[in-house]
């Protein structure tokens, strides 16, 4: 007899971490009530509280970093593609191709 393993969405996980957090039911009556393990809770929990400081970092520089070199190297590898069908081009010409 085996359990299928259940599986939550962001949505769902955020919502009973908010109750966690909330402090209106200990973890234990939580875990009961959806069904999931204590230290699943405690691990959903740890996770929210350490990247919490993540939610006020303006990332915009991080994306903007990441897009410039995303087309620098786009822009170096139509180079390279344009160097190699130059050398394509001159090689039939010598070779009488």
């Amino acid at each position: 007899m085996s359990t299928t393993r259940r599986k939550f969405n962001p949505e769902e996980k955020a919502q009973i971490v908010l109750e966690i957090l909330k402090e209106e039911k200990s973890v234990s009556q939580l875990a009961s009530e959806h069904g999931i393990h204590t230290n699943v809770l405690n691990r959903w929990k740890s996770e929210v509280v350490q990247n919490l400081s993540q939610l006020f970092v303006d990332d915009r520089k991080g994306i903007t970093k990441m897009k410039k070199e995303y087309e620098q190297q786009i822009n170096e590898l139509y180079a390279e593609v344009g160097k190699l069908t130059t050398q394509l081009s001159w090689l039939k010409k010598k070779s009488g191709l």
